[in-house]
């Protein structure tokens, strides 16, 4: 396990490495969105702390395990969609406007990095605020779908629930069974939220368009991710490939720590503002 750096001593080091580097590829998840209200997945070891997400293939075969998924996502939406944007998001736009960095690919689903000014960015996992018909294609917003939720399940409306990552909400000895999951409203096809369920393929374009900015990066700078995902390891791994140098800015161990350059086990709401404000940067 590594030892927590002090504020300080992060700040510092990080600053110093981002001034010697003109273009550089940023990756973030989870654990940049944590200060939001945002829970995350794993501990600082790695390991879940909860049990793994609903698969593609389960939410898609199974329509008791459906019908749970949308009235945990029906209750726990508003507080995910009411989260905002906290330092480390800002942070980062600032430092895009400096011209430092090439992109961003967030893991997150939440939108965070948009809202607080950041403008090259790849959502790596799609977004939660999109719904998407498996069936016919049709995209509408997830706030449309909220609607008709609590317009087709008025006794499920008002509960509450301890947060869950995603959107997600912890609801327990309930009976899924009299929960009505939306439909298609042009083809009656299933709604999925426009995001990648574990045991689902990232679209290529998404991956190409990260891969291409990479090389076009003369460094690395991991986030807030352990990376234990390989949909996101691969970008440190293809970053090491390339002789890139590699820095970790999150809480606890990750996957490509043998990679890095620099591994600051900080605080990034913490550490990313005030690296910036060495440089001189502002983090409006």
């Amino acid at each position: 396990m590594h030892a927590l750096a002090s504020p300080v001593d992060a700040a510092a080091r990080l600053a110093d490495w981002l001034a010697r580097h003109r273009r550089v590829f940023v990756l973030t998840g989870a654990g940049c969105s944590t200060a939001s209200g945002i829970p995350d997945y794993r501990d600082e070891a790695g390991a879940w702390k909860r049990k793994p997400p609903v698969t593609y293939q389960t939410f898609l075969a199974d329509p008791l395990l459906r019908a749970r998924y949308w009235a945990r996502s029906f209750v726990g939406w508003p507080g995910f969609a009411a989260a905002q944007p906290n330092a480390a998001h800002r942070a980062l736009a600032a430092l895009e406007r400096t011209g430092t960095v090439s992109l961003v690919i967030t893991q997150n689903v939440d939108g965070l990095h948009q809202r607080a000014g950041s403008v090259r960015v790849v959502d790596l996992h799609g977004r939660l605020d999109e719904v998407v018909c498996l069936d016919c294609g049709m995209r509408l917003p997830r706030e449309t779908v909220q609607s008709r939720l609590a317009e087709e399940n008025p006794d499920w409306h008002g509960l509450h629930a301890r947060r869950a990552p995603d959107g997600d909400a912890d609801l327990d000895g309930l009976d899924f069974a009299r929960f009505r999951a939306p439909d298609c409203a042009r083809c009656g096809g299933l709604l999925k939220p426009d995001v990648v369920f574990f045991g689902e393929n990232v679209p290529r374009l998404r991956v190409s368009t990260a891969q291409s900015a990479l090389q076009e990066s003369d460094a690395m700078l991991v986030v807030g991710s352990s990376l234990m995902v390989y949909s996101g390891f691969r970008f440190a791994a293809a970053a090491h490939a390339l002789g890139l140098p590699l820095a970790i800015l999150t809480r606890g161990v990750t996957r490509a720590d043998a990679h890095a350059s620099l591994k600051l086990d900080a605080d990034c709401e913490t550490a990313l503002p005030e690296a910036l404000e060495r440089l001189g940067v502002a983090a409006a």
